[in-house]
């Protein structure tokens, strides 16, 4: 494992609230739709990630995945931590340590 995975493996329920707050008022910038967890979506979650770390994502209603299983498989598939998933958005997270303090999540 590299430290990136297990510092969000290792996220404290503190570290959890406050992404939860900072999440808050993010806009999702990744949409799952009818296709549901195909490369290309996971390969724009990636992407996503390495350039935030704190992301939302929205399910859309013909996603073909039930929330929790298309929750679960995005963040094992980005090797993320699933920091919130309420109705159909979830919020995700995972550390890069090349972005600037300025931009990083925690």
């Amino acid at each position: 494992m590299n430290g990136s995975t297990e510092a969000a493996l290792e996220l404290s329920n503190g570290q959890k609230k406050i992404l939860r707050g900072k999440g808050h008022h993010l806009e999702p910038i990744v949409f799952v739709g009818k296709e549901g967890l195909s490369p290309a979506l996971l390969k724009s979650t990636e992407a996503a990630l390495k350039t935030h770390e704190l992301i939302k994502i929205k399910l859309g209603q013909n996603c073909p995945l039930e929330r929790h299983e298309a929750a679960g498989e995005l963040a094992r598939g980005t090797v993320a931590m699933l920091v919130q998933l309420i109705g159909r958005i979830i919020l995700l997270y995972r550390t890069n340590p090349d972005l600037p303090q300025e931009k990083r999540a925690l």
